[in-house]
């Protein structure tokens, strides 16, 4: 099974649960999920500018205790060492999901269970709220499979977790607690393990109860005061020059860190880099 994202009806509150679900792999990401999850938030924001206030707000999850504990390695192997495949995975599958949740003006509270690692940690970055339990763990330790993030994706995280976080996380692999990540201001709360999902949905429920045309035009000042989104026919910005460049940022796909990185991850053994 490939996993799969989930989104439920609307409560009679106007909240929406989009829940991240990929049983036996802590809620990795697949190909297939980051396409769903384009789809979700494109279709949640298109219902809005149709006029729809029945979604005031979208709570997102993982399922069985886990937020996502990264990408499905497991297909690694089929598309990653192809510098042509590798960069259609990063700039249109991931990316497209996670540009689709940033347009979206809806706001987003996530609530965060057990691993949020790489995509986790970039769904995460996407959201407005972020609510975790005491264990939850964060990080994106890529460095060990031999690959660096995406140059989009380290933009997003970065500015989300802060500068010196996001070079921890990739420099040295470094994973992070709940309260740590409160303490670097990534998290808006750090709540009992076992009340997190009440006090994320509370929290849901507080900024749908609130009006909606208000909260959707501060995501859109939120948003305006950011980087611009890629492909909105503005002059390249830096983060397209180094997408766009020669030889490019994924020009790693054939090399040896990267195959051993992965190899040794699937082999469950030590790599050797």
């Amino acid at each position: 099974m490939a996993g799969e994202v989930v989104l439920a009806d609307a409560d009679a509150q106007g909240v929406v649960q989009v829940t991240l679900r990929h049983t036996g792999r802590l809620n990795a990401m697949s190909r297939a999920m980051w396409r769903q999850l384009r789809d979700v938030f494109e279709g949640i924001q298109q219902r809005t500018e149709a006029g729809d206030t029945g979604v005031r707000c979208v709570l997102i999850a993982g399922e069985g205790g886990a937020f996502c504990a990264g990408g499905d390695i497991s297909e690694y192997p089929a598309f990653r060492f192809d510098t042509a495949a590798l960069r259609d995975f990063h700039e249109n599958d991931v990316w497209g999901g996670l540009a689709a949740m940033l347009a979206c003006d809806v706001p987003i509270v996530a609530r965060i269970d057990g691993a949020c690692m790489g995509a986790g940690v970039e769904i995460a970055a996407c959201c407005d709220i972020r609510f975790a339990g005491q264990a939850a763990r964060f990080g994106a330790p890529i460095a060990k499979l031999g690959f660096p993030m995406a140059p989009r994706e380290a933009q997003l995280v970065a500015g989300a977790v802060g500068d010196v976080t996001a070079r921890q996380m990739l420099l040295e692999a470094a994973t992070f607690g709940a309260a740590d990540m409160l303490a670097r201001g990534f998290l808006s709360r750090v709540v009992a393990d076992d009340t997190v999902a009440a006090e994320a949905l509370a929290s849901a429920v507080r900024v749908a109860a609130l009006a909606p045309l208000a909260a959707r035009m501060n995501k859109q000042t939120f948003r305006a005061l950011k980087v611009p989104l890629p492909h909105d026919g503005q002059a390249p910005s830096a983060i397209e020059k180094i997408v766009n460049g020669l030889p490019g940022p994924y020009a790693y796909a054939d090399s040896s860190e990267h195959r051993e990185g992965i190899t040794a991850f699937l082999e469950k053994r030590p790599p050797a880099f």
